[in-house]
């Protein structure tokens, strides 16, 4: 497997780790948005959400709030900015399942917003329908 994730859980590839355990890996990120920004990755690999074992998800999201804890604790940041993006259309470049934690702080000049935008409110509705619906199958 070519997965540059899996290498750094084998120990293949260099990183800073900042937590572990028998399920998921913390480590800080090379491009980080600010002084803090880590990931949050299962040990097994999965490359989205849509593919990643619920139990699995689970321990992801468990060291997410212990790493979370950690970083207030240790850096004392004004916020804390999390992300998980799936598919190349929402911009992920490692195909790992991986959660961001971004620490932030009050003009640290880091811009995630997006602009709103008002929808169609018969569209949302019918949208909402058919993924309702889709619970179902």
């Amino acid at each position: 497997m070519d997965c540059i994730f899996c290498k750094i859980v084998a120990g293949q590839i260099p990183s800073v780790k900042i937590y572990e355990d028998d399920r998921t890996f913390a480590f800080m990120d090379i491009n980080p948005r600010t002084d803090g920004h880590c990931l949050v990755i299962p040990k097994k690999h999965s490359p989205t959400l849509f593919d990643i074992e619920e139990e699995e998800l689970q321990a992801v999201m468990a060291t997410v709030k212990k790493t979370a804890l950690a970083l207030k604790q240790a850096l004392n940041p004004d916020g804390l900015t999390s992300f998980q993006l799936n598919g190349r259309a929402a911009n992920q470049l490692v195909d790992h399942y991986h959660v961001h934690l971004v620490p932030r702080w009050a003009g640290d000049g880091v811009d995630l917003r997006h602009a709103l935008q008002a929808g169609d409110p018969e569209k949302i509705k019918a949208t909402g329908a058919r993924i309702a619906a889709a619970f179902s199958k």
